[in-house]
């Protein structure tokens, strides 16, 4: 638990039209080669991905379980795997290495997002000791409860579209992330929205992160200005 406390944090968000996971990169280094290697989102099967927050040699394993247990369920019934069975077959796991001796448990707390044609969106938030829960929002890794209670205050449970919750990511990041200014280096964003009768999963280009974060900075640029307006105003 105290290697995902201080693991990059992630959030996750479920609007109408889709939903998003956020992801704080913390291995910034201009030698990484980053056209082969997406840190800290995974794609799992057509219909899910996940965010990991924890140690990352885990999360490696647990992913790849996570795949195998997806292209299983996909080839014996011809139809992609709900998501909450996903989820609840890899708890079932990691329940059991908190059991048995010998094992340590694996220090990941894990993000997934999916769809499927049950429930339609949905997020889920696993820990180490295998329980699971649904979210609405919610996020893991460092900062974390900072950013939750900025959820509860920002999140509207209803009507909410795609391009608003990214926005209010940005937002929850810009404000708990313990670093002077937000870039596109430091984050990691993917949505994943239904094509026609599929799953469309997209992890966000840095120009398209950037372009995000420069509409925040203005938006708050602005709000300041039109706040310090209102007290030179009522001061007069």
């Amino acid at each position: 638990m105290e290697a995902i406390g201080h693991a990059g944090t992630c959030l996750g968000i479920i609007a109408e039209d889709g939903v998003l996971l956020a992801a704080e990169r913390r291995n910034v280094h201009k030698l990484l080669d980053e056209g082969y290697f997406s840190d800290k989102i995974y794609k799992l099967h057509d219909n899910m991905a996940c965010s990991v927050a924890g140690i990352t040699s885990d999360a490696n394993v647990l992913t790849n379980e996570l795949r195998l247990i997806a292209q299983r369920y996909s080839l014996q019934y011809q139809e992609p795997i709900p998501c909450e069975q996903l989820v609840s077959w890899l708890c079932d796991i990691k329940q059991a290495y908190t059991q048995y001796g010998g094992l340590r448990p694996f220090g990941v707390s894990i993000l997934y997002m999916g769809w499927d044609k049950h429930y339609g969106f949905q997020l889920y938030q696993s820990d180490p000791s295998g329980n699971y829960g649904g979210w609405k929002a919610t996020c893991i890794g460092n900062n974390s409860s900072a950013a939750i209670s900025m959820l509860k205050q920002e999140y509207k449970s209803e009507g909410v579209k795609l391009a608003e919750a990214m926005k209010l990511a940005v937002k929850v990041l810009s404000k708990s992330l313990d670093i002077t200014k937000l870039t596109h280096e430091k984050v990691e964003l993917a949505t994943l929205t239904r094509d026609g009768n599929s799953c469309k999963i997209t992890i966000m280009t840095a120009t398209d992160v950037q372009k995000l974060i420069d509409e925040y900075e203005a938006d708050e640029a602005k709000a300041s200005a039109e706040k310090k307006e209102k007290e030179k105003a009522s001061k007069s």
